[in-house]
């Protein structure tokens, strides 16, 4: 271990009860997508408190800070909204306790994900301490409305505000393992029309709710034919939502809408995916449309995009994967395991829209994400704390 890996890994063990508190004050704040003021400005005061020479607020109220000042920029990322509780007789704990036990952090949100804005804090701290190395500015985004439309906050922050790092770390779940990539998603709403007639003689009408069901089970023969991708791995299809209406109970429907969550691979776009649905459905058809996303955040601004989210994935050879690895040998002494993700992040606008080369690297796992009973693990935060502050130390010469 080098001296400075030494020392980083030995503030970030020091600073671990300081990591779990954090995670727990967070955590005690409901935070669902579009309602994340309390959160944010509990989080720039954190920020300030850390050591941060610039904290600020972005147009659509996600809080961005930094450490250093050099030319080179490195973007850390974390969403501070979460989704709903769901049902509560299903939680063994208040899902918004932030009981810190027996080495875990519980309640909504400590493994998506507000187990990597802890861990960003005290890694900020930590660079506030050692010092960033000259060439290179951190920036911390805790960003907001990533539930309900992933890369949304990072879209905004390019096109708008033009903060557009050369590099960026998500911090979304993935039990710290190192990730480059994911598959990417789109919404796609297929609306049916069939004709009205009265309930006791259906041979009248035009059943709605007959070419829904056929819809349906297109998709599941649409999904088993699917492309993969070596690294990606498969693309999918799946009915996620399936509603059909009549005038009454006692008459054939006329309309319904059948709504897709389509992952997609590499290679795949968003005009392939609605052209395969529309072969699927055939003559059933209406319309295949992808949605929008209009809703507005905490601050009442709004940033309006297509419900279409690409797939990223960066080389095994690129230097951010490269000095990824040096950062964990450095720190742990091993090589990282190198993955996905399953699910979806903001990557999907940092990398897939703009193409800025982004890892993964967070505390918790991901299949606590949007479960009941969410926990993550306090060894975790160390774990995550001390990486993000060594990967600008580990970045420091190497050349684009």
């Amino acid at each position: 271990m080098t001296d400075v890996a030494r020392s980083v890994m030995t503030r970030a063990q020091a600073l671990r009860d300081f990591s779990a508190g954090t995670l727990s004050a967070l955590v005690k704040i409901p935070s669902p997508c579009g309602h994340e003021e309390v959160v944010c400005r509990a989080i720039a005061a954190m920020c300030r408190e850390a050591g941060c020479t610039e904290v600020r607020f972005d147009g659509l109220g996600s809080v961005i800070a930094r450490i250093g000042s050099g030319p080179r920029t490195l973007a850390f990322d974390a969403h501070v909204d979460t989704v709903g509780v769901g049902d509560p007789a299903q939680w063994e704990l208040d899902p918004f306790s932030g009981l810190v036990r027996d080495g875990r952090v519980h309640g909504r949100g400590a493994a998506d994900q507000k187990g990597g804005a802890a861990a960003m804090i005290t890694a900020a701290r930590i660079l506030a301490e050692t010092g960033c190395p000259d060439d290179w500015s951190v920036y911390f985004a805790f960003t907001v409305l990533e539930e309900d439309c992933d890369g949304l906050c990072w879209r905004f922050l390019v096109e708008r505000e033009g903060l557009r790092p050369d590099l960026a770390v998500c911090t979304e779940p993935t039990s710290c393992r190192l990730y480059r990539g994911q598959r990417g998603r789109m919404e796609i709403e297929a609306t049916v029309k069939g004709v009205s007639a009265h309930g006791s003689a259906p041979e009248r009408g035009d059943s709605a709710a007959y070419k829904a069901a056929r819809a349906a089970l297109a998709m599941e023969r649409l999904n088993e034919g699917l492309p993969a991708d070596e690294f990606l791995g498969k693309g999918t299809v799946a009915v996620s939502k399936v509603d059909v209406k009549g005038p009454s109970l006692c008459a054939v429907p006329d309309q319904g809408t059948v709504y897709l969550d389509r992952r997609l691979t590499w290679g795949e776009t968003a005009e392939g995916a609605l052209a395969e649905v529309r072969r699927a459905m055939g003559a059933d058809a209406a319309s295949v449309a992808m949605p929008r996303y209009e809703a507005k955040g905490w601050n009442g601004a709004a940033y309006v995009q297509d419900l279409y989210f690409p797939a990223w994935k960066i080389d095994a050879d690129h230097l951010l994967v490269a000095a990824g690895r040096e950062a964990h040998r450095r720190l742990f002494g091993r090589e990282p395991e190198v993955g996905r993700w399953t699910f979806s992040t903001n990557g999907v606008a940092i990398c897939g829209t703009h193409g800025i080369p982004t890892i993964g690297f967070g505390p918790g796992d991901e299949d606590k994400a949007h479960a009941p009973n969410e926990w993550n693990r306090v060894e975790d935060l160390v774990a995550c704390s001390a990486f993000y502050a060594m990967l600008p130390f580990a970045l420091a010469g190497r050349k684009a």
